[in-house]
């Protein structure tokens, strides 16, 4: 989850190479950041505490060879000591560690005979095991031995002294190589690379990447043999990493999703294969991890009422309880904006040992859920660089819906239905006034339901996980129907509802539990395509059939994000979370 950034080269400011690198992945991890630079056979090493926004690095000298790290804290609390890289005893080895190492204890008692341990972390235990074994072995090979015997899912990039080159080894956590000329990189996420290359090796699993300031070296761990390894050219530019004027990421990513709904929408040829696929399938099943899985449950609704298809979501980390009805007959769709979460990789790889068929719809180009499956169909929204999803989100409902048109042959109504929703998507942003108006009236609010019925509910749940990862007020969503099984205990005067009542058959339905919260002194805030009485507060989102979950779900983003920048908070770095969960 962390972000690493590496570089070697004919630069002579390594470590300020670096230390910008690990800003523009910030989104990965930010309780603590740290830099090495190795200088006149020595290394220099700053780390701080915090975000690194608006820090500074403190005299860097003069390098053409260093190392950064953001983290997202795991092993050891958010202290100095514990921010990455961490150190040999002889303060000639550095390096960086994504992932955890699962067998940490038992090596750590080995080493700590003959070793001085500083921090609370698995890592440091890494660094001292290839410093034990550099007693005999030279560092790239002490680095291999080193990585092997660690257990879990881990990334280690470290530097030594005298060897002037980056090992880098991987297995289930991502590194990227980037190839430019006479330097070379190293990273987290191919979107850090976009200021400097765009030709890229994405690691597999087992893999280590050996850089000097010429050349990479990729090798096969297990067998300790080269491999050939022909560039990826990334098709993202610089621009789309960064915020284009726009105070936020989220503001920015929010902004561009009319223009993907309606590419999206123009062009259906990425979804016919998997359409074949399903049409095949004996058990189709969605998988994914939060706004994905909500974009998942979405899909069950869509394929049900307009392919009249029966398909299972499940989210990711749960998977293994329908394993036993996973066959060769079988698809399994992942659904993913950085094609890395580790509980969505684990839940494929298992899928595919029992014959299953892997599909997937994912945004990060490369990535390893692109390379494993069978089928794929690209996002296509750009980086997203804020933590809480939006663009990407909307860009797979958009794909899920032209799929199940796809399916029931129907390709021209799907298009129709989904440039209605970037148009209704595009007046929303433009009319955004009107919603930050009503989250004023939300800022000292400590619980908010959502709810709505069929399609409704997934757009309930996903506008929920918006409100609270990024304002941290509770929020709820849930099925209009379930009101008078628990929740409706909780409401009382002035409790802020939001009711979602789409111009479809659960119209009724949903205004009738409007009521039910409104004679319980909730303040009802309705979504709708026409206005109602029993709204206090109406937000219009007008007809664009099964695709109007779209801008009701844009709606809540920017209902998040006004009430966020109220709060005076950072949309796009909430606290305890990071983008791309790497690890169990």
């Amino acid at each position: 989850m962390c972000g690493i950034f590496g570089y070697i080269g004919k630069r002579t400011d390594a470590s300020t190479v670096v230390f910008e690198g690990i800003k523009t992945l910030e989104y990965r991890g930010y309780d603590s950041w740290g830099v090495a630079a190795i200088s006149k056979n020595s290394i220099f090493v700053q780390k701080q505490v915090g975000k690194i926004k608006e820090a500074k690095l403190q005299s860097p000298p003069l390098s053409s060879l260093a190392i950064a790290h953001t983290r997202w804290a795991t092993h050891g609390g958010v202290t100095k000591e514990n921010a990455h890289p961490h150190l040999d005893c002889t303060k000639q080895i550095a390096l960086i560690h994504n992932g955890i190492i699962e067998n940490y204890d038992t090596l750590k008692k080995r080493l700590s005979k003959s070793h001085t341990f500083i921090s609370e972390t698995d890592s440091e235990v890494a660094v001292h095991m290839i410093e034990e074994l550099m007693k005999t072995l030279p560092f790239s090979e002490a680095v291999r031995q080193a990585f092997l015997a660690c257990t879990g899912s881990n990334a280690f990039v470290a530097i030594h002294t005298k060897s002037q080159e980056i090992v880098s080894i991987r297995n289930g956590s991502p590194l990227v190589v980037g190839y430019s000329d006479n330097e070379q990189f190293i990273a987290s996420d191919a979107a850090g690379l976009l200021p400097y290359t765009k030709r890229v090796h994405f690691l597999e699993d087992n893999e280590m990447a050996i850089l000097t300031s010429t050349n990479t070296d990729i090798i096969n761990i297990e067998s300790n043999t080269k491999k050939n390894v022909i560039p990826t050219v990334l098709t993202w530019t610089q621009t789309a990493a960064t915020k284009s004027g726009f105070d936020t990421f989220m503001e920015k990513e929010i902004s561009e999703q009319p223009e993907i709904i309606q590419k999206i929408a123009n062009d259906q040829t990425n979804i016919t294969s998997l359409a074949i696929a399903i049409k095949k399938a004996r058990g189709t099943y969605f998988i994914g991890c939060g706004s994905a899985y909500y974009a998942c449950l979405s899909g069950t609704y869509l394929f049900s009422t307009i392919a009249k298809r029966h398909i299972n979501a499940t989210v990711a980390s749960e998977f293994t309880f329908q394993e036993d009805f996973i066959k060769d007959t079988s698809l399994v769709i992942a659904l993913s904006q950085s094609g890395e979460t580790m509980d969505i990789i684990d839940a494929v790889k298992r899928a595919k040992e029992k014959g299953a068929t892997i599909g997937s719809i994912v945004n990060v180009e490369g990535s390893t859920l692109s390379r494993i499956s069978d089928l794929t169909i690209p996002c296509g929204a750009g980086p997203e660089i804020s933590v809480a999803s939006t663009k990407d989100l909307v860009a797979k409902l958009s794909h899920l819906i032209s799929l199940s048109y796809c399916l029931a042959d129907k390709q021209k109504e799907g298009e129709v239905s989904l440039s209605g929703a970037a148009l209704e998507t595009r007046r929303i942003i433009a009319k955004k006034n009107t919603i930050s108006d009503i989250a004023s009236r939300l800022l000292k609010k400590e619980h908010i339901f959502i709810v709505g019925r069929g399609l409704s509910y997934p757009a309930a749940l996903e506008i929920a996980m918006k409100i609270k990862e990024i304002s941290y007020i509770h929020a709820e969503g849930l099925a209009a129907g379930e009101l008078k099984h628990g929740t409706l205990a909780l409401v009382e005067k002035g409790t802020p509802c939001i009711v979602i009542a789409p111009n479809d058959e659960t119209h009724g339905a949903n205004i009738a539990a409007a009521m039910e919260l409104k004679a319980r002194g909730a303040i009802i805030i309705g979504l709708a395509s026409e206005n109602h009485e029993v709204f206090d507060h109406y937000i219009e989102v007008k007809d664009c059939g099964p695709a109007t979950i779209i801008p009701t779900i844009v709606v809540g983003q920017l209902l998040a994000l006004a009430i966020t920048k109220g709060k005076g908070l950072d949309p796009d770095k909430p606290r305890n979370l990071a983008k791309s969960v790497t690890v169990k």
